[in-house]
């Protein structure tokens, strides 16, 4: 481990700590590790915006709006 971390816990806090660690059989470094994980992924960055879809399907066209033929009969 690289870091070392002290932290003050309140009596609800501990309880809580304690209460995981005997369910769990962990040591309480490990629960608290694994609570930072959580935390981590329910607050990740969100990424960019994305179009569902958007690159999985290829009709080996390379610019249907370039080529008027492949327009012929749209909208009929």
């Amino acid at each position: 481990m690289k870091e070392t971390i002290q932290v003050r816990l309140d009596r609800a806090a501990q309880e809580e700590l304690d209460r995981l660690v005997r369910q769990l059989g962990w040591r309480p470094s490990r629960v608290v590790r694994e609570g930072i994980r959580l935390l981590a992924a329910c607050h990740a960055p969100k990424e960019g915006i994305r179009i569902i879809g958007l690159g999985r399907f290829c009709s080996g066209i390379k610019d249907p709006g370039s080529d008027k033929s492949h327009l012929k009969d749209f909208g009929k």
